[in-house]
């Protein structure tokens, strides 16, 4: 199989290229490098199954990028992933993620790709739900409230309207908190990555709020694992991509702080405004459709985060 991968010099992006790779497949890459970084590719520019094209989603040119080796799969994961920066910079975002979202679906379909893979937030467009309605499933109403995750509950939409009009085959992955090895520390980063980077450089972490608030985390292998199969199997849904589970701040850092057998506390500072008291997914129809399940536990994937940050 030929694969594109969109974003595919970032944190999960590389990591997703990674795998098909691993799996025989060859692969090309579009990414701006705007966020992406060319060490993430090194081990698959070695295989010689890689083709990497430096260009921007928004571009027209893409269509053209795409018709060159029309890939049989399209696994869409470039994106402005900043809710912050959605929210101050809202036409930005939907320029970003709305027009170039839609500018990979209409390349995805004119190259007669077979299907089209998008990573969505499980963690923003369904608003906030009620703490009864947890873990959240796919049935739950749809109600953003930052810019960011409007514009990929619109992508949802152009897929499910491409699949009606055009017969487009799609999968939609609302992914949770995702965390893992390459995750930048800077910028969007999650506070795995922002943990990490503070804790083996023996600095004190900051909490924000009481630490009590629940986030679901995922670790990206699981997530990539996920992304794979529904490449074969899943057909016109959405699927959350969580582990159903709800880890407190607290619970996340003491976690984190005793792979690495430190002691320091953290600093505890005002919660921040907007901030999600509890969040988590189910991932049921995963389970039945994808036969995907999580298989990384919090403590072990937080070992592996602790050991890569460190080696660097």
């Amino acid at each position: 199989m030929h694969a594109l991968v969109t974003g595919g010099a970032g944190f999960i992006g590389s990591t997703l290229v990674d795998r098909l790779l691993n799996e025989g497949h060859s692969v090309t890459v579009v990414d701006n490098l705007a966020s992406g970084n060319m060490a993430n590719l090194k081990d698959a520019q070695a295989t010689g199954r890689l083709v990497f094209r430096e260009l921007d989603v928004r571009d027209a040119g893409l269509i053209d990028v795409v018709a060159e080796q029309p890939p049989e799969v399209v696994f869409h994961l470039a994106a402005q992933a900043d809710v912050r920066v959605s929210v101050a910079r809202p036409l930005f975002d939907a320029d970003v993620n709305v027009m170039g979202g839609l500018n990979v679906i209409e390349a995805a379909r004119l190259s007669g790709a077979r299907k089209i893979v998008v990573a969505s937030s499980g963690g923003t467009i369904y608003g906030e739900p009620e703490p009864s309605a947890l873990p959240v499933d796919e049935s739950h109403s749809q109600h953003p409230v930052s810019p960011y995750g409007v514009a990929k509950k619109v992508i949802d939409d152009y897929l499910f309207a491409f699949g009606v009009l055009h017969g487009t085959d799609w999968a939609s992955m609302a992914l949770a908190n995702v965390y893992g090895p390459r995750q930048d520390p800077h910028g969007e980063a999650g506070v795995v990555a922002i943990f990490a980077g503070k804790l083996l450089a023996n600095e004190q972490c900051t909490i924000f709020g009481t630490g009590e608030q629940t986030r679901d985390f995922v670790y990206v292998d699981d997530v990539v694992d996920a992304f794979y199969k529904a490449a074969f199997a899943g057909t016109q849904r959405r699927f959350n991509i969580g582990t159903g589970v709800e880890t407190s701040v607290n619970t996340l850092y003491k976690t984190m702080a005793e792979a690495i057998n430190v002691k320091t506390a953290p600093v505890y500072a005002p919660a921040r405004v907007g901030e999600l008291a509890r969040s988590s997914l189910s991932p049921k129809r995963a389970e039945t459709e994808l036969q995907w399940q999580p298989a990384t536990s919090l403590a072990d994937g937080c070992r592996r985060v602790m050991e890569w940050f460190a080696q660097r």
